[in-house]
């Protein structure tokens, strides 16, 4: 059998920077937790992380991580 869940989203944070720059992931992983948003999977690769989070705080992810890498300005 074959398990899903709807209600789930994947955020990612992707650079090719990331390759050279130690602590992005990490980052990434301190300003989900200090909004409360538990991660469920982590997928990595040389230049992109992406997690699996519950739907509903896909938005407040994507904003707050724009904000955490300063890329609302």
């Amino acid at each position: 059998s074959v398990d899903y869940d709807k209600n789930v989203c994947k955020v990612s944070i992707v650079g090719v920077g990331m390759k050279s720059h130690s602590g992005v992931a990490a980052k990434a992983f301190l300003v989900m937790a200090e909004n409360n948003i538990n991660i469920d999977m982590i997928s990595t690769s040389e230049i992109k992380v992406s997690m699996i989070i519950d739907q509903k705080y896909g938005e407040l992810a994507v904003r707050t991580l724009h904000s955490a890498y300063e890329l609302d300005q």
